[in-house]
């Protein structure tokens, strides 16, 4: 078996994994990295990549983030995707709202622990917890040795069975574990890795003390979030209001117990830029399949007993509806991005309106202490950091660590 990270060994995103054995290779993910528009990205150099070579079997998207799949959408047209049912629902039903979107047409669907037979390669997928809905880490084994990847992963969702069931019966004989590291040098790492059932009881308490409309900024794809926002709606007693979008999204899932645009307690906004999109496209459908819906007239008088998802592309809908007075922001993302210069039109709105703004998130990341444990369960013959901005922090945390470079390839 030969590896070669063609990108990622030393950043967070555009992962890119190159795998070959006996003349047939497969990749794991094709991400698009965080700080870059995939317009102007090149592809790694595989072969394959830019037209169809018979030897590269296939593309593993081990989840759906952009940074993971968000240059899948530069290859042939023929290639061989491999990826959840769940997470090929989800970037289906995104695509109508995201201009950057990406279309899977060939698909092939991993399920938990079902090995897949492509060529000498054996891949069988492990269901694992993370801010992505249906996200796996990925055995492969071939020619006698066996690589783990584990794509994005941590212990403390609403699924944090599975890293458990991981911990208690791992893959054995592992040769490369190629191990993300996001919260290495995010200090305080561990800290920052609450429960979402910790959050819940956050959320409940800040959005009792807002006497207006709670404003909750997260992700439409963080599924695990929509939960918690959802059941700490429910335990303050008000309405969850979503957005047309992560309604959809919600559905894709296929997972009754998220909610529904339809469950009691759940309302459906349209801000003004969807229906713009939806009309261009003439996808009325997409506003017709979805019960529930509240308009902007209407947003005024239900404030004081809303809770909405929101995103800053959403405060012209929400100044023109007049809904704001007493308003709270409950800010449920990596605090990173509110740094960044484009944060700065949020905050300024913010002061002037005088709405106070509450950091309430976890990661979507392993804390340290648990990439240990699951690094020490696996045992593996060499750890090589992947998905991480501090490689040599690795050998800090663990044994039999070996820091690769992008683009430079190795025997196993």
């Amino acid at each position: 078996m030969r590896i070669c990270i063609h990108r990622g060994t030393h950043e967070i995103g555009g992962t890119c994994v190159e795998v070959e054995s006996q003349g047939k290779r497969v990749v794991l993910d094709i991400g698009l990295p965080l700080d870059a528009d995939a317009g102007r990205v090149d592809l790694p150099h595989v072969p394959g990549f830019q037209k169809p070579d018979e030897s590269l079997l296939g593309v593993v998207i081990s989840h759906p983030h952009q940074d993971h799949y968000g240059l899948a959408g530069k290859l042939p047209a023929e290639m061989l995707f491999l990826m959840g049912e769940a997470a090929h629902r989800i970037l289906d039903a995104a695509l109508p709202f995201m201009p950057k979107g990406v279309a899977f047409r060939n698909v092939s669907h991993l399920h938990n622990r079902s090995t897949i037979v492509l060529g000498p390669f054996q891949l069988t997928p492990y269901l694992v917890d993370h801010s992505a809905y249906d996200s796996y880490g990925i055995l492969v084994e071939a020619g006698g040795k066996r690589l783990f990847y584990t794509g994005d992963f941590r212990a403390h969702g609403y699924k944090g069975r599975l890293f458990d069931n991981m911990i208690e019966s791992p893959p054995r004989g592992i040769d490369v574990l190629l191990m993300e590291g996001t919260t290495l040098g995010r200090p305080p790492a561990d800290e920052d890795c609450q429960t979402e059932a910790q959050l819940v009881d956050k959320m409940v308490a800040l959005i009792k003390a807002t006497p207006g409309m709670v404003l909750v900024c997260c992700s439409g794809q963080n599924i695990d979030r929509i939960v918690t926002v959802f059941k700490a709606t429910r335990r303050a007693r008000r309405q969850l209001i979503m957005d047309g979008y992560t309604a959809h999204i919600c559905r894709a899932t296929g997972n009754p117990r998220i909610p529904q645009s339809d469950w009691r307690g759940v309302r459906v906004f349209w801000p003004l830029n969807l229906r713009v999109r939806i009309k261009k496209m003439g996808r009325f459908y997409l506003v017709d399949d979805l019960p529930g819906r509240i308009f902007p007239e209407d947003l005024a008088g239900e404030a004081p007993r809303s809770v909405m998802l929101f995103r800053p592309s959403m405060i012209r809908d929400l100044e023109h509806a007049k809904c704001l007075n007493g308003a709270s922001v409950i800010y449920s993302m990596w605090p990173g991005y509110l740094k960044d210069d484009g944060a700065k039109p949020f905050h300024s709105w913010l002061r002037r309106r005088g709405i106070p703004l509450h950091h309430c998130h976890t990661s979507g990341h392993a804390s340290p202490s648990d990439l240990q444990r699951f690094a020490k369960a696996l045992g593996p013959g060499m750890l090589v950091p992947v998905h991480s901005a501090e490689p040599q922090r690795f050998a800090e945390f663990f044994k039999n660590v070996e820091i690769k470079e992008d683009g430079h390839g190795w025997e196993v």
